[in-house]
C-alpha cells in the first residue's frame, strides 16, 4: 500500500462530515454561506469532508454547481482536511466529476450508490471499476445501501482496483454490515458507518471506524464527541450522546428520510448560519417542527 493511501485511509476513519450546500434568495449556490460554513466545520475540528453527498443535495444540484460546490470546498480545506468529493449519475457524468475532483487537488471521491432500477452484481463491479481506474491517483469510497450486494463482489472490485481504500456502508443492519464486512475483507477497507451517529456504536462494534454525519453542519462538537468516546471503547458514553442527538435524528429519518436535509438546514437558519432552502424533491420543514427543531440545536451549547 502507498503512503498515499494510507493517509486517505487515516482520513477516512473520523466523522466524514456532509457539508449541506446552501442556496441564497434567488435559488442558486450561496458562496459566501457555503464558504463560511466550510470553515466552521474545519475550525470546529473536523478533518474530513464530503462535498456533493446526499446531505449536500447532490442530485438536485446541476453539474456546474456540483463542479463549483466541489472546488469551494477544495479552496477552503486547503491543508487543513482531506476532500472526498460524491461523484455518480451514469459513468461517463461519473468520470468526468472524479477527474475533475482531482484536477482541484481532491484526495478521494465516493461514488454514490447507482440508482439505476436494474442493478446487477457484476454491472456493480463494472460502474465501480470505470471510475476508479480513471482515476488511479485517489482514493475511492463506494457508498454501498445495497443489502443484497455480496461481500466478495467488494474484494472483486479492489482486486482490480487497489484503490479502493474504504466503504461507506449505509445498509441499516448491524448484523449484515458485520458479516458483509467480513466476506469483503474486514482488514482491507476502512469501513465508514453510512448511517451517520444513529448508527455509529452498532457498526463500530463490528468493526466500522468512521462514520459520516449531517449532524456535524450543527453541532461539530457532539460528533467528535462520539467519535472520540467510539475510539476509546466508552459505549457508554457514546450512548450519552447518542441519546443527546436522538429525536434530531429521529425527525431526520421520518417518513423515509423526507426531511433529512430539510431538518439540519432548519437547525443552521435557526442560529442565523444559512436559509432553511432546500430543494425539490426536499421540502422546508412545516412550522410545527421548526420549534423543536431549534430548541433541539439551541441545546446543544454551540
Amino acid at each position: 500500500m502507498t503512503a498515499t493511501y494510507e493517509a486517505q485511509r487515516t482520513a477516512l476513519a473520523e466523522v466524514v462530515a456532509i457539508p449541506v450546500t446552501p442556496f441564497a434568495e434567488d435559488g442558486s449556490v450561496d458562496r459566501d454561506t457555503h464558504r463560511a460554513l466550510l470553515r466552521r466545520l474545519l475550525d470546529g475540528g473536523v478533518k474530513t469532508l464530503t462535498p456533493n453527498g446526499n446531505t449536500g443535495e447532490f442530485y438536485a444540484l446541476t453539474p456546474e454547481e456540483r463542479q463549483l460546490v466541489t472546488e469551494l470546498t477544495i479552496e477552503e480545506t486547503g491543508d487543513r482536511g482531506a476532500v472526498l468529493v460524491g461523484v455518480g449519475h451514469d459513468v461517463p457524468t461519473a468520470v468526468a466529476s472524479a477527474r475533475h475532483a482531482r484536477a482541484h487537488g481532491a484526495q478521494m471521491v465516493m461514488i454514490h450508490q447507482p440508482v439505476h432500477p436494474y442493478v446487477s452484481d457484476a454491472g456493480w463491479v463494472d460502474y465501480h471499476r470505470a471510475v476508479a481506474e480513471a482515476v488511479p491517483e485517489l482514493g475511492v469510497v463506494p457508498y454501498l445501501r445495497n443489502p443484497l450486494l455480496p461481500g466478495a463482489r467488494l474484494a472483486e472490485l479492489a482486486d482490480h482496483c487497489p484503490n479502493v481504500v474504504g466503504v461507506k456502508y449505509a445498509v441499516p443492519d448491524a448484523a449484515r454490515f458485520a458479516a458483509f464486512a467480513r466476506d469483503a475483507g474486514l482488514e482491507r477497507f476502512v469501513w465508514v458507518a453510512g448511517l451517520a451517529e444513529p448508527y455509529a456504536p452498532s457498526y463500530f462494534s463490528a468493526g466500522a471506524t468512521g462514520f459520516t454525519s449531517g449532524l456535524v453542519n450543527v453541532a461539530p462538537s457532539v460528533s467528535l464527541n462520539m467519535i472520540e468516546a467510539l475510539r476509546s471503547g466508552d459505549y457508554q458514553a457514546a450512548m450519552k450522546v447518542w441519546e443527546q442527538i436522538r429525536r434530531f435524528e429521529e425527525l431526520r429519518a421520518a417518513g423515509g428520510s423526507a426531511n433529512n436535509v430539510s431538518v439540519v438546514k432548519e437547525a443552521l437558519a435557526s442560529l442565523g448560519l444559512c436559509r432553511r432552502d432546500v430543494r425539490a424533491p426536499s421540502k422546508p420543514l412545516p412550522e410545527d417542527e421548526r420549534a423543536e427543531v431549534a430548541a433541539i440545536a439551541a441545546g446543544w451549547s454551540l
